[in-house]
């Protein structure tokens, strides 16, 4: 939680010193409180003009702006009901899942009042719990469907995580036998280390031989899924809506048949376990059209460093206290094809694609994620949006790991839309990086050009410098991407460029 413009924050510590447990690692679903100081309660009602609004006696402007990305919003103005609109507040944002906004009179805060005299209690919420009629009938509904079906599969979605149902999915698992696979914004949030896994299914730029197998299936369920044109690779799926159970947190729908409203996903999903029939069939299919992927071509001597060859090496250094962290971009490919160990975490943000949210997203997941090192992959043009942040992370004593690679523009973008605009200025991303640190903290920075020099960088950083921030530029040729990225591209463009349909 950040406090901007308050004077005095004790009221505001009373929130964050609240013991409340938020799941680690949210991704679309955010649980996120976000405090901002407001102007002085006596300007309220006022025909006064204040700094930071447009110049106009409203201030509700901030507010507005919130009301579109938040579930609820709370001005407080006075101490009468400033414990209730804060409870209120936090209790909205656990049981929703979603931001709140929390504005403030700047005035207020550190002014006693009997309703702060206590400290804090630990917030109860009442669980979530299903309809016991229509949990029923949906397991009986599924059951059947299923167990009609010659090759069923499953495929996991980033609403697992909101859910709080991974381990439900995989005690699913367990008991169909089923072959199971991930959306891609679901990578990291059920094990691949499991025996049935076969990878990502992301349409046409899947893992290989893992679409072929759910497109193919007579039945495939899909928990907490996320259609959208990125996830979709523009829309060209090949599923059919009468072969698909989708489950969502609270809802099923079972084909073109009938839906189920107040049914706990991970109810749902254990339930659903005790009661289907085993079969393999769409694992074993898999097993004989598997052909185990190659390897980069090896360097020769001083080659300028491609990227499939730096993903090599950073598949070797991961275990089970790493996390990934995929910028939107060409690392959205790359980190998907990484071979994550039991216990490695991995952060990737699909539903908005923002490029530069992963540096902040590493800020954040260093400093609640301590026990783990931070891997991130950022491409030179998110960098330069959201580049300041790395301040924070020395300020902090993080020590995560930045592969910054440069190939000179927004490299997703040129494959959807080419034009000028994708050409960034170039910068010295290393003497950037340096100045901020500037002497203070723990940080080394490395520019490698071949895989020698990579080599020799990241046995530095997992050395004598695991305890620093390590900043490691990788130069890498503009053109230098993956195929999927060449494939997904075309795709979204021209699902973009559809023209107007006839009037």
């Amino acid at each position: 939680m950040r406090t901007t413009g308050a004077r005095d924050p004790a009221i505001l510590v009373k929130i964050i010193r609240v013991p409340i447990k938020i799941p680690k690692n949210l991704r679309e679903n955010l649980p996120v409180i976000c405090i901002a100081g407001g102007p002085n309660s006596n300007d309220y009602g006022t025909n006064r003009i204040l700094h930071h609004t447009i110049g106009l006696p409203d201030f509700s402007q901030e507010l507005r702006c919130f009301q579109t990305v938040t579930c609820h919003q709370a001005v407080v103005t006075n101490l009468e009901d400033a414990h209730e609109q804060i409870d209120t507040a936090i209790a909205t944002a656990l049981r929703e899942s979603k931001p709140v906004y929390l504005s403030i009179s700047c005035n207020l805060p550190g002014l006693p009042h009997p309703t702060f005299s206590r400290d804090p209690v630990p917030f109860f919420l009442a669980p979530r719990l299903s309809n016991k009629m229509g949990l029923e009938a949906a397991v009986e509904a599924t059951v059947e469907f299923l167990n009609k079906a010659v090759k069923p599969v499953l495929v996991g979605g980033p609403k697992l995580r909101v859910a709080k149902a991974g381990k439900a999915f995989v005690d699913l698992v367990d008991a169909s036998g089923y072959a199971y696979a991930v959306m891609p914004s679901a990578k990291g949030l059920v094990p691949e280390t499991h025996p049935h896994f076969i990878g990502t299914y992301w349409g046409a730029v899947s893992t290989a031989f893992c679409a072929e197998i759910v497109e193919s299936a007579d039945a495939y369920l899909f928990a907490g899924p996320i259609f959208n044109d990125y996830s979709s690779v523009g829309y060209s799926f090949l599923l059919k809506k009468d072969k698909a159970i989708i489950v969502q947190p609270e809802r099923v729908i079972v084909g073109n048949g009938p839906a189920f409203g107040c049914v706990m996903m991970k109810e749902f999903l254990s339930e659903l376990a005790k009661r289907v029939s085993k079969n393999s069939t769409a694992f074993e299919n898999y097993k004989r059209i598997f052909v185990p992927e190659g390897q980069p071509l090896e360097s020769e001597p001083n080659e300028p460093l491609r990227v499939n060859v730096l993903f090599k090496h950073i598949q070797k250094m991961l275990n089970s206290d790493s996390a990934v962290i995929a910028e939107t971009g060409d690392s959205w490919f790359n980190c998907q094809k990484l071979k994550l160990p039991e216990g490695c975490g991995y952060e990737f943000q699909m539903q908005y694609g923002s490029i530069g949210w992963s540096v902040g997203a590493l800020l954040g997941y260093a400093q609640g994620a301590q026990d783990k090192r931070v891997i991130a992959c950022i491409g030179d043009g998110s960098f330069q949006v959201t580049a300041q942040d790395v301040s924070t992370m020395l300020r902090c004593e993080q020590n995560s790991i930045i592969f910054l690679i440069n190939n000179g523009g927004y490299t997703i973008e040129v494959e959807i839309h080419d034009g000028p605009y994708n050409v960034i200025k170039n910068w010295n991303y290393t003497g950037l990086v340096d100045a901020i640190h500037n002497g203070e903290g723990k940080c080394w920075t490395s520019k490698v050009k071949c895989e020698e020099e990579l080599t020799e960088a990241i046995g530095t950083a997992l050395g004598e410098k695991k305890d620093c921030l390590c900043f490691i530029e990788v130069i890498a040729h503009k053109d230098d991407t993956s195929k999927e990225l060449l494939e997904w591209g075309s795709r979204v463009s021209a699902a973009n460029s559809r023209p107007p349909n006839p009037q």
